[in-house]
C-alpha cells in the first residue's frame, strides 16, 4: 500500500527479513518461538522494526505462516512440473502428497513431523489465522488436483480430503510409537488406497507416454 513502512525497496526488504526470520522460528519452534525480540534478533534488525512493520505480533504470525506455506506450495509446484520428464504413477503422487504434508524426505525426521503436525493443531487456537489456511488449503487441493490428473490418477475434492485424512491418521498413529516412521507408515497406507485407482490396464508405476 502506497504511503506503509514497507513500500519503499529498503522498506520491502526489511519486511520480508522479518517475516522469513519469523517463519524460520515457527518451524524450528511452533507460534510461541514467534516474539518480537527473537524475530528481530534473527533477522538482524532493531527491536522496533517489527512494531514498525507489523500492526501486533499476530500480524506478524500471519504473515510468517504465510510466507512458510506459500514456499512450500512453490515447491511442491516445482516437482510437479518435472513430471513430464520423470516416472509418473502412484509413486510420484504419494510423494508429491507426502513432501506437502511432512516436507521433503531430505529434510524431515519423526520430530520435525510432530513439530509440524503440533503447529496445526495449534493453527486452530488461532482464529485469525483461519482464513489464511481455507486459502493455503485450497491451493493445496488444487495442486494435489493437478498432480493426480498428470499422474493418469482420476481424482475429486472428496478423493483429496479422503486421502490427506487418511495419510494424517496414518502419520499421528506412526508418532506414538516407540520408534516412529510416519512417512514410511502414510507411503503404505497411500499406496494402499492409491493402487486401486488407476484406469484398468494402467500400470502404477510407469514411464511418461
Amino acid at each position: 500500500m502506497s504511503g506503509s513502512p514497507a513500500s519503499t525497496p529498503k522498506g520491502e526488504r526489511r519486511r520480508q527479513a522479518l517475516v522469513e526470520a519469523a517463519a524460520a522460528l515457527l518451524v524450528e519452534g511452533g507460534f510461541d518461538a514467534v516474539r518480537h525480540r527473537a524475530v528481530a534478533e534473527r533477522a538482524g534488525l532493531p527491536l522496533a522494526s517489527t512494531t514498525y512493520y507489523f500492526t501486533d505480533l499476530d500480524d506478524l504470525v500471519a504473515a510468517a505462516a504465510e510466507h512458510h506455506g506459500r514456499t512450500e506450495l512453490a515447491r511442491g509446484r516445482a516437482k510437479l512440473t518435472e513430471l513430464s520428464s520423470r516416472q509418473r504413477g502412484v509413486d510420484a503422487v504419494v510423494e508429491i502428497l507426502l513432501d506437502q504434508l511432512l516436507g521433503p524426505a531430505s529434510e524431515h525426521d519423526a520430530e520435525a513431523v510432530l513439530s509440524r503436525y503440533e503447529r496445526l493443531v495449534a493453527t486452530g487456537r488461532r482464529p485469525y489465522l483461519r482464513p489464511l489456511m481455507r486459502e493455503l488449503s485450497a491451493e493445496l487441493h488444487e495442486l494435489l488436483l493437478e498432480s493426480f490428473a498428470r499422474c493418469g490418477l482420476p481424482a475429486d475434492h472428496e478423493r483429496v480430503d479422503q486421502l490427506v485424512a487418511l495419510a494424517d491418521g496414518a502419520v499421528v498413529n506412526a508418532l506414538i510409537e516407540v520408534d516412529p516412521d510416519p512417512r514410511t507408515a502414510a507411503r503404505k497406507m497411500l499406496h494402499d488406497a492409491l493402487d486401486q485407482g488407476f484406469p484398468a490396464g494402467m500400470p502404477a508405476t510407469g514411464q511418461d507416454r
